[in-house]
């Protein structure tokens, strides 16, 4: 019996690996390989699930520096809504000056409070404290994100306010809508 050996030099091998990636890569991406076994493109529209819209509170019921508790997308997920008394960064309402945030902070989950003195969440747990007027931006303690903000809209016919989405990842969660 005789043996035929081949010889396979390093050229040969690495002509071999990269025409094989360029094969792969070639297949990933061309446009056959994102149609459905219908041949139609995939909807690639919706990467999450839509925000509920839920009812806050009247504009009437918004007292400069009184946060109004709420439960938002959902019964776990604990917020509150402040009127400032000046128009700021995303303030919805009839002087702009009403925003709202989860009270989890990003930190370890603890919730919250509001100083209505200095518009400042604060953290009693571990001194994380965010600032209401930077659009919920963190300025000290141990959180390295900033606050979830609530994205809100003011119904103007019928004098609402009402929660249709979030900015930014609630605390312990995945997902903001479940």
């Amino acid at each position: 019996m005789n043996k035929v050996h081949a010889v396979v030099d390093r050229r040969t091998i690495l002509k071999l690996g990269g025409s094989s990636i360029a094969a792969t890569v070639a297949a990933v991406a061309s446009p056959a390989s994102a149609t459905n076994h219908k041949g139609l493109e995939p909807d690639t529209s919706h990467t999450v699930l839509p925000y509920p819209q839920q009812s806050i509170a009247p504009v009437a019921q918004f007292v400069a520096g009184t946060p109004i508790p709420f439960s938002y997308p959902d019964a776990s997920s604990p917020c509150v809504a402040v009127k400032l008394g000046m128009p700021t960064l995303g303030g919805v309402g009839p002087d702009k000056d009403i925003v709202a945030y989860s009270i989890l902070c990003t930190h370890m989950g603890c919730p919250v409070v509001f100083d209505s003195d200095t518009n400042i969440f604060r953290c009693n747990c571990h001194y994380s404290m965010f600032d209401v007027e930077k659009d919920g931006q963190m300025i000290a303690g141990q959180a390295i994100e900033n606050l979830p903000k609530i994205h809100l809209f003011y119904d103007e016919k019928n004098e609402l306010i009402i929660a249709i989405g979030i900015d930014g990842m609630l605390f312990g969660r995945q997902a903001n809508v479940l």
